[in-house]
């Protein structure tokens, strides 16, 4: 193994140990906003904030440890090894598609007014474009592995005795690559961030709860579910191998 391999397996370890630590506080967070929300009211409202503060506060943990694993190598957040396959089944450009949240607050909050329909509506075709821009960005970097002078320098790549001017060509237009797809990914987390927080700002604080609540139960059902259907797997494995 070589020092940089070495060093890149470390630096996975490291971030699969705090996505381990980050997803028990998710479930004490989990437990927290159901207790909340079945508790308290609109007069509370200050004890909610908090509640939705810290919550949020705890997604943006995540997000700014993931920023540092990109900067180091983005290939991985594309095929994370801490994702169950059904986790990575729902992968949009490294994370859940910020979308997705409309559909959540739809399921989760029935008390909405004429209005705030209206500006979730707005914020929905909003960030509509914005996943489009972002997909059309990522599609064009895909288009550009597979073509010249990037194929060429990798086939010429495998030869046994490579010219050292032609490695460093390949390792620039990688690099340049890794550079491009991190910016890609960095705006898709922007994205999920900033619609979460619109939408929370749209919401009442009760609603908000609620609506964070919803996203936490789903995260962690479907991986529980992706964590049980690996167990079966394994277990299937085992028996076919007797």
């Amino acid at each position: 193994m070589s020092p940089g391999s070495f060093g890149t397996n470390i630096t996975i370890s490291s971030f699969e140990a705090f996505f381990q630590g980050w997803l028990l506080r998710q479930e004490q967070f989990l437990n927290e906003l159901t207790t909340a929300e079945n508790t308290l009211d609109e007069s509370q409202e200050g004890i909610i904030r908090d509640l939705i503060s810290r919550v949020l506060a705890h997604y943006q943990e995540y997000f700014e440890e993931k920023s540092r694993m990109s900067h180091r190598n983005v290939f991985y957040m594309f095929s994370p090894t801490w994702f169950t396959p059904l986790e990575k089944s729902f992968l949009w450009i490294t994370g859940f598609k910020p979308g997705l949240a409309f559909s959540l607050v739809m399921n989760s909050v029935d008390d909405l007014s004429e209005h705030r329909v209206e500006r979730l509506n707005r914020l929905r075709i909003e960030t509509r474009v914005e996943e489009k821009n972002l997909m059309d960005e990522l599609a064009k970097l895909q288009e550009s592995v597979a073509a010249p002078p990037l194929m060429g320098l990798a086939q010429q790549f495998r030869i046994e005795h490579p010219e050292d001017g032609e490695i460093r060509e390949l390792d620039e237009n990688i690099d340049t690559l890794k550079s491009a797809m991190e910016i890609v990914v960095t705006d898709a987390d922007r994205l999920r961030t900033k619609t979460a927080e619109r939408v929370v700002g749209i919401l009442s604080p009760l609603q908000g709860l609620r609506f964070l609540t919803a996203a936490a139960q789903l995260q962690l059902r479907i991986r529980m579910m992706g964590m049980q259907r690996e167990a079966e797997r394994h277990q299937m494995d085992n028996l076919d191998g007797w």
